[in-house]
Protein backbone atom coordinates (compact mmCIF):
# COMPACT_ATOMS: atom_id res chain seq x y z
CA UNK A 1 0.00 0.00 0.00
CA UNK A 2 0.74 3.63 -1.06
CA UNK A 3 0.11 7.00 0.60
CA UNK A 4 -0.85 10.01 -0.59
CA UNK A 5 -2.16 13.48 0.14
CA UNK A 6 -5.45 15.26 -1.48
CA UNK A 7 -6.02 18.93 -1.44
CA UNK A 8 -9.09 20.57 -1.63
CA UNK A 9 -10.64 23.76 -0.62
CA UNK A 10 -13.19 24.12 1.62
CA UNK A 11 -15.52 26.06 -0.28
CA UNK A 12 -15.00 23.37 -3.47
CA UNK A 13 -15.07 19.96 -1.63
CA UNK A 14 -15.13 19.62 2.02
CA UNK A 15 -14.64 16.28 4.27
CA UNK A 16 -18.22 16.66 5.33
CA UNK A 17 -18.78 16.50 1.75
CA UNK A 18 -16.30 13.15 1.03
CA UNK A 19 -17.93 11.45 4.24
CA UNK A 20 -21.28 12.26 2.84
CA UNK A 21 -20.78 10.27 -0.33
CA UNK A 22 -20.15 7.33 1.84
CA UNK A 23 -18.71 4.06 0.31
CA UNK A 24 -19.00 4.97 -3.11
CA UNK A 25 -16.86 7.37 -2.79
CA UNK A 26 -16.26 10.42 -5.42
CA UNK A 27 -13.71 11.66 -8.11
CA UNK A 28 -10.80 13.30 -7.44
CA UNK A 29 -11.78 15.40 -10.49
CA UNK A 30 -10.38 18.98 -11.79
CA UNK A 31 -6.90 18.21 -11.34
CA UNK A 32 -4.89 20.01 -14.25
CA UNK A 33 -1.51 19.49 -13.55
CA UNK A 34 0.38 16.69 -15.20
CA UNK A 35 2.99 15.90 -11.93
CA UNK A 36 -0.39 15.57 -9.88
CA UNK A 37 -2.90 13.22 -12.87
CA UNK A 38 0.67 11.15 -12.85
CA UNK A 39 0.50 10.42 -9.04
CA UNK A 40 -2.94 9.11 -9.32
CA UNK A 41 -2.17 7.25 -12.11
CA UNK A 42 -0.07 5.43 -10.20
CA UNK A 43 -2.48 4.89 -7.27
CA UNK A 44 -4.56 1.58 -6.65
CA UNK A 45 -7.07 -0.03 -4.91
CA UNK A 46 -6.78 0.61 -0.89
CA UNK A 47 -3.77 3.11 -1.26
CA UNK A 48 -4.80 5.59 1.57
CA UNK A 49 -4.71 8.95 1.88
CA UNK A 50 -4.81 12.30 4.16
CA UNK A 51 -7.75 14.53 3.18
CA UNK A 52 -6.15 18.32 3.88
CA UNK A 53 -8.30 21.66 3.71
CA UNK A 54 -6.26 24.17 1.56
CA UNK A 55 -6.43 27.46 1.24
CA UNK A 56 -7.93 29.19 4.83
CA UNK A 57 -8.01 26.38 6.93
CA UNK A 58 -4.84 24.14 6.25
CA UNK A 59 -4.88 21.35 7.73
CA UNK A 60 -5.54 17.33 7.49
CA UNK A 61 -8.60 16.36 8.56
CA UNK A 62 -9.01 12.80 7.55
CA UNK A 63 -7.97 9.87 6.13
CA UNK A 64 -9.25 8.48 2.73
CA UNK A 65 -8.78 5.37 0.35
CA UNK A 66 -8.80 4.94 -2.98
CA UNK A 67 -12.02 3.00 -4.39
CA UNK A 68 -11.05 3.50 -8.32
CA UNK A 69 -8.09 3.28 -9.64
CA UNK A 70 -7.10 5.73 -12.55
CA UNK A 71 -9.59 6.43 -15.41
CA UNK A 72 -11.01 9.27 -17.59
CA UNK A 73 -11.76 12.58 -15.48
CA UNK A 74 -15.63 13.29 -16.10
CA UNK A 75 -15.32 16.57 -15.93
CA UNK A 76 -13.53 17.45 -19.42
CA UNK A 77 -13.62 15.85 -22.79
CA UNK A 78 -9.74 15.89 -22.98
CA UNK A 79 -8.17 12.70 -23.08
CA UNK A 80 -5.23 14.05 -20.67
CA UNK A 81 -6.87 14.05 -17.63
CA UNK A 82 -7.40 11.21 -15.06
CA UNK A 83 -8.55 10.76 -11.79
CA UNK A 84 -9.01 8.61 -9.35
CA UNK A 85 -11.99 8.00 -6.91
CA UNK A 86 -11.47 8.59 -2.91
CA UNK A 87 -14.03 7.65 -0.49
CA UNK A 88 -13.48 8.90 3.48
CA UNK A 89 -12.19 6.04 5.96
CA UNK A 90 -12.00 8.24 9.81
CA UNK A 91 -11.39 11.89 10.86
CA UNK A 92 -8.84 12.71 12.51
CA UNK A 93 -9.42 13.06 16.12
CA UNK A 94 -7.39 16.40 15.88
CA UNK A 95 -6.63 18.00 12.78
CA UNK A 96 -3.08 18.62 11.33
CA UNK A 97 -2.18 22.29 10.67
CA UNK A 98 0.88 22.97 8.24
CA UNK A 99 2.30 25.19 10.99
CA UNK A 100 2.52 21.67 12.92
CA UNK A 101 3.68 19.81 9.56
CA UNK A 102 6.22 22.47 9.07
CA UNK A 103 7.57 22.76 12.92
CA UNK A 104 8.10 19.10 13.04
CA UNK A 105 12.19 18.69 11.49
CA UNK A 106 10.97 15.00 11.21
CA UNK A 107 8.71 16.22 8.24
CA UNK A 108 11.17 18.88 6.48
CA UNK A 109 11.10 17.05 3.18
CA UNK A 110 7.60 15.92 2.73
CA UNK A 111 6.54 17.61 -0.47
CA UNK A 112 3.60 19.31 1.49
CA UNK A 113 6.57 21.18 3.06
CA UNK A 114 8.47 21.85 0.05
CA UNK A 115 5.71 22.11 -3.13
CA UNK A 116 2.72 23.19 -1.07
CA UNK A 117 0.71 24.07 -4.71
CA UNK A 118 0.79 20.55 -5.38
CA UNK A 119 -2.63 18.86 -5.27
CA UNK A 120 -2.08 15.47 -5.03
CA UNK A 121 0.80 14.31 -3.59
CA UNK A 122 2.88 11.34 -2.64
CA UNK A 123 3.57 10.36 1.52
CA UNK A 124 6.10 8.18 2.62
CA UNK A 125 5.34 5.80 4.89
CA UNK A 126 7.53 7.36 7.72
CA UNK A 127 5.39 10.53 7.11
CA UNK A 128 2.35 8.43 7.37
CA UNK A 129 3.14 7.28 10.85
CA UNK A 130 3.99 10.69 12.38
CA UNK A 131 0.87 12.43 10.89
CA UNK A 132 -1.38 9.98 12.17
CA UNK A 133 -0.01 10.22 15.30
CA UNK A 134 -0.12 13.84 15.19
CA UNK A 135 -4.10 13.46 14.63
CA UNK A 136 -4.74 11.17 17.80
CA UNK A 137 -5.00 7.93 15.64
Amino acid sequence: MRYWLFKSETSTWSWDQQVAKGDAGEEWDGVRNYQARNFMREMKLGDRGFFYHSQKDREIVGIVEVCAEAHPDSTTDDDRWDCVDIKAVEPLKKGVTLDQIKADGRLDDMVLVKNSRLSVQPVTDAEWEILCAMGGL
